[in-house]
């Protein structure tokens, strides 16, 4: 049935709007995260006054912002006192553990990127390049490395539980940035010893992390280029977690023969990432995150994890075994034993 204007009558635009101004939401996040308002209200609540003056805003406009924030459920007001609700206490207040305003600020700088989307669709030139944060640039450097070790402070806990690393001992870590899921399958494994591999830039930040994980003696850090580096040899396990979304077919199955190469037999391979479906039109977020890889990588892209399982048995790689992370996770591991 249609109305009057020809438009069929059960269909509601509501979804339609609420995309067009989605970034207002994440707007009012970003901002109050990098004005530093969740952690101004860490401790005490705070009347208007005392919050504008610590961000160093005007009351009209900071009172606006707290509303908003109201309304998304990241603070609360009682008695004209502001403080921060249990889920900003949990991951937007610095020292929580389960702190994520580092990933974040990393989102904040990838604002402005989003907006140039058309402009990098047309020219097929990434709107941010991978070397600002890489070590050109040293605070978006710091926000990516912080950014990701937020991230895999959450994933890292899941993938301990969904790996069994037991009886091995000799792991490397492939563009393992932060090395934060060294450092978590090290606590859990008391054999294990892993080299994180990554820029130089890259892991002067990681070995910040490694040691406040308590195990840089067994977690070290070892430059190499992915893209034209030999793989140290000679290993059990060979961990690639977040990287396959930044290259081509192409260079990931090189990944996959390197990584072959490098482990002993019988040694595990383990590639952790956002993968899509089959074909690539789903879950929601993979696709969104193959946009945000064009955006920022020159071959960033999103591969299905049917393709990656492919591939490594193509390398003869045996029991090769797709897992998904639990709800609403997007993550998902293909591991499989070199023969």
């Amino acid at each position: 049935m249609e109305n009057k204007k020809g438009i069929p009558s059960r269909l509601n635009p509501s979804p339609i709007l609420a995309l067009s101004t989605g970034y207002w939401n994440s707007q009012a996040l970003l901002t109050a995260n990098r004005m530093g308002l969740f952690a101004l209200l860490a401790n005490e609540s705070r009347t208007l006054g005392q919050i504008a003056k610590g961000l160093g805003s005007r009351k009209k406009g900071t009172r606006m912002l707290l509303n908003a924030c109201i309304a998304l459920e990241l603070v609360q007001i009682n008695n004209g006192l502001y403080s921060n609700t249990d889920m900003s206490k949990a991951f937007l207040v610095p020292g929580q553990q389960g702190y994520l305003g580092d990933a974040i600020r990393y989102s904040d700088d990838l604002y402005q990127t989003w907006g140039s989307l058309e402009q990098t669709l047309i020219s097929g030139i990434p709107s941010m390049a991978t070397e600002k944060y890489t070590g050109e640039d040293l605070q978006q450097t710091r926000n990516f490395v912080y950014g990701m070790h937020n991230r895999a402070m959450g994933i890292g806990r899941v993938m301990v539980d969904l790996v069994d690393l037991s009886g091995r001992k000799k792991m490397i870590d492939v563009g393992g940035g932060p090395g934060t899921y060294s450092s978590l399958f090290a606590q859990v494994y008391p054999d294990i010893h892993s080299r994180v591999l990554d820029l130089p830039a890259v892991l002067e930040i990681s070995e910040e992390i490694i040691e406040s994980m308590g195990v840089a003696e067994r977690v070290t850090t070892e430059p190499l280029d992915y893209m034209q580096d030999e793989f140290p040899e000679g290993n059990d396990v060979v961990l690639i977690s977040g990287v396959f979304h930044r290259e081509t077919e192409k260079t990931c199955r090189g990944f996959i023969r390197r990584a072959s190469q490098a482990l002993e037999t019988g040694g595990l391979l383990i590639i952790s990432d956002v993968f899509s479906d089959e074909g690539g039109t789903s879950p929601l977020f993979a696709t969104l995150f193959s946009l945000n890889m064009m955006l920022t990588a020159d071959d960033g892209e999103v591969h299905s994890d049917t393709d990656v399982e492919n591939w490594m048995e193509q390398e003869n790689f045996k029991d090769v075994l797709k897992v998904s992370f639990p709800q609403p996770m997007p993550h998902r591991i293909v591991m499989g034993i070199k023969q």
